[in-house]
């Protein structure tokens, strides 16, 4: 037992992260069943599977019968954005949970909303700076998202984050590059108090994305995990496949400069992120059949084959 695992109640220090569109209530249960944490994501649960919001929530604790999490991505959009999400989370804890990850944005106002309740805050992190502001906001630990993880990667390697954050005082979770057992207890080893993966809960039974996803997965090396800008406008980790390359990663000239702007940036990149939902909504049920498009990150080197959640965790701890 270490800090986090005191503060969320789970037996081992494995988060499985929220992933859009691939966090499927069967698998954020399976993965708190099986002794980790597993994250809710509300646009996935929602707009994806096709759940009210409380009733999948129910649904998710019922079955896992462990503590879960929820992910909040609070960056500056929409007034309606914004509200879904104070509605989301004042659900959330009403139905009981306990843990909360936020993205992309200040996450002052749902440490608030969370300290009457004895809620844990954590908040992911690139980079330095990015982590005093969330310690200003009151957060309880840190995921750190390094160079090697899917999604929104970072830029910094894992030991030099590391570095640059062991002096807040805080639990550090490592976020990528995290596929097996020896990743796992190298990155323990390091001094960090938990590991957060998607890609390697991606490869499971209980994962209900397109075959076509996870033989991606199987077959890349971490040299076909690229960046792209095109998804969000913010560097995103993908699989390299035909279609990505005839894409490109760079937006153009135009949007590049409204990406640059403070005034626009954020409406374009919300603007981004809606297009990149119902293209990757499509291509978690179609597969390549739609267009190849696949997020993930550099532990693909450390997955070979698809396995059930508990097997998983079992190969990481035992």
């Amino acid at each position: 037992m270490n800090r986090f695992t005191s503060q969320i109640g789970s037996r081992y220090p494995i988060i499985c992260g929220a992933m859009y569109p691939c966090s499927n209530p069967e698998l954020v249960a399976a993965v708190s069943k099986a002794g980790g944490v597993g994250i809710v994501q509300p646009v996935s649960l929602t707009y994806v599977h096709g759940y009210d919001f409380r009733e999948g929530l129910q649904k998710i604790i019922r079955d896992a019968g462990a503590p879960i999490g929820m992910n909040l991505l609070i960056e500056k959009s929409s007034a309606a954005y914004l509200e879904k999400n104070k509605k989301w989370l004042d659900i959330a804890l009403e139905e009981g949970v306990r843990f909360f990850i936020t993205a992309l944005g200040n996450p002052d106002w749902v440490v608030e909303r969370c300290k009457s309740k004895g809620a844990i805050v954590y908040h992911d992190v690139t980079a330095k700076s990015w982590a005093q502001k969330a310690i200003q906001a009151g957060v309880n630990g840190l995921i750190c998202v390094n160079n090697r993880a899917g999604g929104h990667a970072g830029h910094l390697p894992p030991e030099q984050l590391l570095a640059e954050l062991k002096d807040t005082g805080l639990p550090l979770i490592c976020a990528g590059g995290i596929g097996g057992r020896d990743d796992y207890q190298r990155a323990l080893q390091m001094g960090y108090e938990g590991v957060q993966m998607g890609t390697r809960f991606i490869a499971s039974q209980e994962c209900k994305t397109h075959p076509d996803y996870k033989n991606a997965i199987l077959k890349a090396t971490a040299a076909d995990v690229i960046l792209t800008k095109k998804i969000t406008g913010v560097p995103v980790s993908v699989i390299k496949t035909p279609y990505i390359e005839k894409m490109g990663i760079e937006p153009g000239w135009f949007l590049s400069f409204l990406l640059r702007n403070n005034r626009t940036k954020h409406y374009v990149r919300m603007a981004y992120s809606l297009l990149s939902f119902w293209r990757l909504k499509h291509s978690l049920q179609r597969g390549s059949a739609y267009k190849e498009f696949f997020q993930a990150g550099k532990s693909v080197e450390s997955i070979d084959r698809v396995e059930t959640v508990q097997s998983i965790i079992d190969g990481l701890t035992k």
